[in-house]
């Protein structure tokens, strides 16, 4: 195979490398061929926006929608021919204006530059890809609303530094992984809903289009903008990349609000823990008894992958004139893959948390395992008053030692104590008791919609 050349090489991508997004909603919306739709819808929509203003005929609005079909362009062909201008836009326009005829091909394209239908393409093949995630946020924020409610009560060992703590509940856990996708789909959708149309022009001063007879060209791009139910810009924004910035940040969120659930899991689903387990794991090439938590680890690897991709995009908001060599042309890939990463990893969340099973007996029997020792903070603070700060500290230290080295609970240990007789040790040192406002901080939590 030549260098550079593209002999050998059919285009496809079957996801080989990547099973977290293949076959996802968001997958099939930023395909080539979702992207060569988009581009065309840019195209037909801004002749419709100019024969709607009387900027062009109506027959062209008509024959250009009618031409820009997918199935009639080749999108490898176009593909490499847009290593000539260094981007997919200007042989499209070509092809299109051959497909359109003589009659009405003029009007194609007419006034605008190539970022104009690429970023307005790319802004469409967001808001299309974006819709099934959040539809898929918004199942995984109702399937971890059952499980808080569920689990309200179910009490469960805290664990600070990978150590016991003090207690908590499944229900707070589960109510606060919902918390942190509630905050992306609220983010997500506000950044949906406000992704603008792109049109400026050559430079961003719209001098083509009154050329051409637009005595508002304001009015231009609100038409086209409504054309293709796009936010409309109150500038062309070539240079000025929040849009792009702000997908970015969005997106990113989402893909570490949807990890964090997957790492808790990954952590409680070991088999040491088994503290939950996948409904369904994976299995493994060389060990039949395992049962892998698959859907976690594809979406630990989107939140782990997604971070360097934002930061590609904000790295190109330093775009240096009117319109970037180079800035705008780095988003293009980076986007596209984050939009894949986290369609995939929404998609998972979903079979994750709708089939996640809490194994309750497990986690109360964990809450014994440091022999009482989970609750010395409450401990310190009840027998304060009753023997001083300085002996009660002592006593449980030395408890503390005790407990491990006799293998007996503190309980039994602080029973021995004749200052303690009047207590009851057993209530104080039952970590179920000691789970603070978790069943009223759980409450409130599953108020927000």
């Amino acid at each position: 195979m030549t260098s550079g050349g593209s002999e050998g090489y059919d285009g496809s991508d079957a996801g080989l490398l990547s099973p977290g997004p293949v076959g996802s909603a968001a997958s099939s919306a930023t395909s080539d061929t979702a992207y060569l739709r988009a581009l065309l819808d840019a195209e037909a929509a801004l002749t419709r926006a100019q024969a709607s203003l009387g900027l062009a005929p109506m027959g062209a609005a008509t024959a250009v929608t009618a031409a820009a079909v997918p199935e009639r362009f080749d999108a490898r062909d176009i593909a490499v021919r847009a290593r000539g201008g260094g981007n997919p836009v200007i042989p499209l326009v070509a092809d299109l204006t051959k497909a359109v005829g003589a009659e009405y091909g003029p009007y194609v394209h007419r006034g605008a530059t190539s970022q104009d239908i690429m970023d307005t393409a790319t802004m469409l093949v967001a808001v299309r890809a974006l819709d099934p995630v959040l539809a898929d946020l918004e199942r995984t924020q109702r399937a971890l609303a059952r499980l808080a409610a569920e689990h309200r009560d179910t009490a469960m060992p805290g664990r600070t530094l990978t150590q016991h703590a003090v207690p908590t509940t499944f229900g707070l856990k589960a109510a606060g992984w919902r918390s942190l996708v509630l905050d992306a789909r609220d983010r997500l959708r506000a950044v949906r809903d406000g992704l603008p149309a792109q049109l400026g022009g050559a430079a961003g001063t719209l001098a083509a289009f009154t050329v051409f007879g637009a005595s508002d060209t304001q009015a231009l791009v609100a038409a086209y903008a409504r054309e293709l139910g796009l936010a409309e810009p109150s500038l062309p924004w070539h240079t000025l990349r929040t849009p792009v910035a702000d997908l970015a940040g969005s997106l990113a969120l989402t893909a570490g609000a949807l990890g964090k659930t997957a790492v808790d899991v990954l952590t409680l689903a070991r088999t040491e823990i088994a503290e939950v387990s996948e409904g369904s794991g994976g299995g493994s090439s060389a060990m039949p008894h395992k049962a892998n938590p698959v859907r976690s680890t594809l979406i630990a690897a989107a939140a782990r992958r997604a971070p360097q991709l934002a930061a590609t995009l904000y790295g190109a908001l330093a775009a240096e004139d009117e319109r970037p060599a180079g800035a705008w042309h780095a988003e293009w890939e980076p986007l596209r893959d984050l939009l894949r990463l986290v369609g995939g990893a929404a998609g998972g969340a979903v079979e994750l948390t709708e089939g996640l099973q809490v194994h309750a007996g497990t986690m109360r029997r964990h809450l014994d395992l440091t022999h009482g020792l989970i609750v010395s903070e409450r401990l310190a603070a009840e027998l304060a008053p009753v023997l001083g700060r300085a002996r009660a500290k002592e006593l449980l230290t030395e408890a503390a030692r005790r407990t491990y080295a006799e293998d007996r609970s503190l309980a039994e240990l602080l029973a021995e104590e004749p200052e303690l007789k009047d207590l009851d040790l057993t209530a104080l040192t039952d970590p179920t008791r000691y789970t603070g406002s978790a069943g009223a901080l759980t409450d409130r939590a599953l108020e927000r919609r």
